[in-house]
């Protein structure tokens, strides 16, 4: 089972339709099972496509760029989180080439304010994995320090919601360094989840963003804060960072994330 995770930053980058064209490539190319995606975003004014999905919604421009490719069909689901940049809707998606049995979508943050950006949602499929079922979450949680939206909270709130979801994985932008003692990562590990890096038989270095970026306005260091967390034990072949200009062309302000288990 092969899996990615990508903050995409959509709409907000240079040569943007390259950029999903080369995310489309790579997906057809090594066959992911299940890509998380967030920042995922349509403009609010843009015609609907159908139900809530818009003609420019990110995810569904990228399923249609991989039927071009004469990829495996792809399907996903995807959710509105909140406004970002006053124009657009953002949200998250899960895309998988299965059949979804199911899909999730709920609030982790104290505001369920829409217009608000610090309102977080998660958003979840369940599909059938050699015959069992299996949930994947895209996540984007806020940061350690957050006064009105503490991240404390929201991954309380995202924990409650999959307790009972076994077996699970979490993926995402986690907004918390695995290099910092004592905040997010260690509180998510501490409340048993297992990261599939650190489990992983090969690695590299994990880190998915490089200095001054979007929600890390002066940072000045190579962090690791997009992961890839199991609910329960696995044991991935290998954890590679993508989309970071070694390993294919950077896309996002993030890198991305690739585990096979």
């Amino acid at each position: 089972m092969k899996l990615l995770t990508l903050n995409c930053h959509s709409w907000q980058e240079n040569n943007q339709l390259e950029k999903i064209k080369t995310l489309a490539e790579t997906i057809a190319e090594n066959d992911y099972d299940v890509v998380a995606l967030q920042e995922v975003s349509q403009r609010m004014d843009s015609p609907i496509a159908y139900d809530t999905i818009r003609e420019d919604n990110f995810a569904l421009v990228l399923v249609e760029e991989l039927r071009k490719l004469g990829a495996v069909d792809y399907r996903f689901t995807w959710d509105f989180a909140h406004l970002g940049y006053e124009v657009y809707e953002e949200g998250l998606a899960i895309l998988t080439k299965h059949k979804i049995e199911e899909e999730f979508s709920f609030f982790i943050s104290r505001s369920h304010d829409q217009s608000y950006w610090k309102t977080r949602k998660i958003v979840g499929a369940k599909i059938n994995v050699d015959g069992q079922p299996v949930s994947f979450y895209s996540c984007h949680l806020g940061w350690w320090h957050d006064e009105e939206e503490p991240f404390q909270f929201q991954a309380d709130s995202l924990l409650e919601q999959v307790k009972n979801d076994v077996p699970f994985f979490l993926m995402g932008d986690f907004n918390n360094a695995a290099s910092v003692r004592g905040e997010g990562y260690e509180y998510l590990l501490d409340k048993d989840l297992h990261d599939t890096f650190e489990l992983a038989a090969e690695k590299d270095s994990g880190v998915t963003i490089a200095g001054d970026i979007a929600g890390w306005e002066e940072n000045k260091q190579d962090l690791r804060i997009d992961l890839i967390l199991a609910g329960q034990p696995v044991q991935p072949r290998y954890s590679m960072v993508i989309f970071n200009g070694k390993n294919k062309p950077v896309v996002s302000d993030h890198y991305g994330v690739e585990v096979e288990i």
